[in-house]
Formats: structure tokens, sequence, C-alpha cells
């Protein structure tokens, strides 16, 4: 069995998983912040909580870890391509972002949002622009 294809394959999947889940939670947190009753507000509560704890933290591990697997299996040679760097450089900035959402997730559960709807919104394209960035310098390598 070719090792490579199966940790990009892994890895394909567990990032498509991650990349849901921060395309997802930003939203819950929209419609969090705008509800009115404390009934709605529970039940954001544990939707985000699941998909950050269940679904998001366990792709975004598992997305590293077959990412150094790959480039184990590829030669640290690679680190030399400037695609390679600007890819790891997004995705640490993707990484950054997954844990400011947990922090949110946080004040959300203890009540202390301070933040508006229409500022999860905007943030909520964030790794949209990441993700189209990193896919056309994965693919092109340009660099």
């Amino acid at each position: 069995m070719n090792l490579y294809l199966l940790f990009k394959s892994l890895h394909l999947v567990a990032v498509i998983s991650w990349m849901a889940g921060l395309l997802y939670l930003p939203r819950i947190f929209v419609y969090h912040s705008e509800a009115s009753h404390e009934s709605q507000r529970d039940v954001f509560k544990v939707m985000e909580r699941k998909l950050y704890n269940y679904i998001m933290m366990p792709a975004m591990l598992l997305s590293w870890l077959f990412g150094v697997l790959l480039i184990h299996s590829l030669g640290v040679d690679i680190f030399l391509e400037l695609w390679m760097q600007v890819k790891i450089a997004l995705v640490t900035l993707l990484t950054i972002y997954h844990f400011l959402l947990g922090k949110y997730l946080n004040d959300f559960a203890i009540d202390h949002n301070s933040k508006s709807s229409k500022f999860f919104r905007i943030i909520n394209e964030v790794p949209t622009i990441i993700l189209i960035v990193v896919v056309f310098v994965v693919v092109f390598k340009p660099l």
C-alpha cells in the first residue's frame, strides 16, 4: 500500500471536516448572539460545544497529524519550497482562528459574549479566504 496516498486521503478528509466546523461555528455564534430566549441560548451552547469538541478539535488534530506524516513521507526538503512555507503559515493562521473560536465559545458558555452578530458574520469569511488561497497554492505551486 502506498502510505503517501493513504496519508493524503486521510489528510483531505480531516481538513474537509475541520473546514466544515470552522465555517459553521461562527454561523451558530451569529444566531446565538441574536437569540432572545434563554432556552434558545442553551440549545446553541450545546451545539457549539459539541461541534467544537467532537468534530472540530479532532479534525484539526488529525489534519495536522496527517499533514506532518505527508511531509515526513515526502522528506523535509519540501520545506525549502516557498509554496509549502506559505501553506504552513496559512494553516497556522487557521489554527489560531480555531482557538479564537474556542475563546468565543467559552465566552458564550458563561454568558459573557461581547461581540455582535455582525462581527461573527464578518469573521466567518476568514476561513473561506484562507481555504481558497491554500487550495490554489497547493494545486498550482506557483511560488
